[in-house]
């Protein structure tokens, strides 16, 4: 299914949407605390806020519920914020219509499983109102995108992906590494569809919120959701994650929003180092091609006698000595690890073909 035409439902001048919030909404004291800090920055245009928390184990913090969504109607009311919730079931849609929540959102634990999405898309059919979708946990982009088609199939047009990272085996310094490349083939895929980012999510601390918050700007992403508690220590969940207002405020003076257009002169530099790029990258494909026919040549060969596919020797000379010459020009040795062993993986793929071919 193609997406159909999405309609953009936020004006910010330009600038990124910021969405901002506690993680979960604890009592009416702290929801009203922190939406009157937050309102002091014109930049945050809606208020976030957990109602329902899908927890990985029982007994913890599982929201409050109903009466949390009383809350953000006296955040709406007292601060003119927009208010956005998860929501992990049709029961939740309703009670969010009911109290006049402004957009829902998808979250994670939801979108990995494509029944529960659409029973809530199914309650969705025929309403008018901003739904966000975040990608699933684990890296699957057809996943996220199977989900954003069942929200806009019903005949949702106001639709936004919301990028949280993405859960790994490996170790790393992040909760959830980010995998630009998955946000960033989605936004290729559905061009028209917002696209922003969680760095609560991504990071899973507050030291780093600043550095993934810039590069999600710096690769066009269009906003920011990060999360803020008026008490960041005393939050009931992912305490770590959330800053005061006051730090936020610190991360929007030192963001630096970077124009996707250019002045004639520096369009005209930007272009001719473009046109560079694209005659360099089709000589690379001619390369690549010609270097993919003698990979043939010679399964043709090893077929003819009798050698088996993988003779190891070769392969670690081809990939030691191609890494280091590539280290002395100056490439990233963990892109020239990746870049081999996709060639050296296709390579095996066509001469696998060619011994099998009878």
């Amino acid at each position: 299914m193609e997406i159909q035409k999405l309609t953009k439902w936020f004006d910010t001048d330009g600038l990124p949407l910021i969405i901002s919030g506690p993680c979960s909404a604890e009592s009416e004291e702290q929801v009203l605390s922190t939406a009157k800090e937050l309102s002091k920055y014109k930049e945050i245009k809606v208020f976030r806020s957990g109602i329902w928390k899908p927890r990985t184990r029982p007994n913890y913090f599982e929201g409050v519920g109903e009466p949390g969504l009383k809350w953000l109607k006296e955040v709406k009311e007292q601060y003119g914020f927009k208010t956005t919730v998860e929501v992990a079931k049709p029961h939740h849609v309703e009670l969010c219509l009911d109290h006049d929540v402004d957009i829902l959102w998808l979250g994670a634990r939801t979108v990995v499983n494509p029944f529960s999405v659409q029973e809530i898309t199914d309650v969705l059919r025929g309403v008018d109102i901003p739904v966000m979708v975040k990608n699933p946990v684990n890296p699957d982009l057809k996943l996220w995108l199977g989900a954003i088609e069942r929200v806009n199939k019903v005949g949702i047009n106001r639709i936004i992906a919301v990028h949280r990272g993405f859960y790994s085996l490996s170790k790393s310094l992040f909760r959830n590494p980010p995998m630009w490349e998955i946000p960033i083939e989605l936004k290729r895929l559905v061009p028209g569809l917002p696209v922003i980012s969680d760095p609560s999510h991504i990071c899973g601390n507050r030291n780093m919120l600043y550095q993934i918050s810039q590069k999600a700007l710096d690769l066009e992403m269009d906003g920011l959701m990060i999360e803020s508690h008026i008490d960041p220590i005393s939050a009931l969940t992912d305490s770590e994650q959330q800053i005061t207002p006051y730090e936020l405020g610190k991360i929007f003076d030192k963001l630096v929003i970077r124009r996707e257009t250019t002045t004639n002169a520096s369009h005209d530099k930007l272009q001719e180092m473009r046109e560079k790029i694209d005659r360099l990258d089709e000589e690379m494909l001619q390369t690549l091609a010609r270097r993919l026919e003698i990979v043939k040549e010679i399964g043709d060969f090893k077929k003819q006698k009798n050698l088996t596919i993988l003779q190891i020797k070769r392969w670690s000379y081809v990939f030691e000595d191609r890494l280091e010459k590539g280290v002395e020009l100056g490439i990233e040795r963990d892109f020239l690890n990746k870049m081999l062993e996709i060639l050296h993986d296709e390579s095996i793929r066509i001469q696998t073909d060619i011994m099998n071919e009878d």
